[in-house]
């Protein structure tokens, strides 16, 4: 089983880097692209055999108290 935990900032975060990434993209002729958030991504390979709902347990455990600050950030699981 795979899990990818993608963390992201909260909307009402500002973003300084993503607006960065955004003033530049005239430069490359992307003008079409109206906004950028930028974030973490963190891809799991986790054992074969445990019980599907400890090891998603497991995984929410470590987003939420881990991998991101709750105070600015959110995440979501993606299962594979």
């Amino acid at each position: 089983m795979k899990a990818t935990v993608i963390v992201t900032l909260k909307p009402t975060v500002l973003d300084p880097q993503g607006m960065t990434i955004h003033r530049s993209l005239a430069s490359l002729g992307l003008s079409d692209i109206t906004d950028v958030r930028q974030g973490k991504i963190f891809h799991m390979r986790l054992k074969d055999g445990l019980p599907p709902e400890r090891t998603r347990e497991q995984v929410e455990r470590l987003a939420k108290e881990v991998l991101t600050n709750p105070v600015i950030e959110e995440y979501r699981v993606l299962w594979e």
